[in-house]
């Protein structure tokens, strides 16, 4: 296994109220193994996700919601018909925490279901 692969899907947010130093872009490139098909764009956690039909992709949009809300992160969401964007960044301090990497890799996890 990789040295850099942490699983952060098993892993909880902890709450951020600022004050806390965003982690480094070096850092965060690293930390890109632990959630495959993710980028850093713009200093932002992101991901496009591909689906069949509406109905799938709301499916998706609705998962993203009860991940947000049971680990009190939440993204930005941007939908179409047959396509999802997630773009995470922890907004108390303008910049990546790990909990932006947790509520990923806890949607690609979701999607392994």
């Amino acid at each position: 296994m990789n040295a850099n692969f942490c699983d952060f899907s098993n892993r909880h947010c902890r709450p951020c109220e600022g004050g806390l130093p965003a982690i480094p872009a070096d850092r965060a490139q690293n930390m890109l193994v632990s959630v495959p098909g993710w980028q850093l764009i713009d200093n932002r956690l992101c991901k496009t996700f591909k689906f069949a039909n509406h109905f799938e992709t709301m499916a998706f949009v609705n998962a993203v919601a009860w991940v947000s809300h049971s680990e009190n992160h939440h993204p930005e969401v941007t939908f179409g018909y047959a396509d999802c964007t997630i773009r995470y960044w922890t907004h108390a301090i303008d910049g990546l925490t790990e909990n932006d990497f947790i509520c990923a890799a806890k949607l690609e996890r979701m999607l392994d279901l």
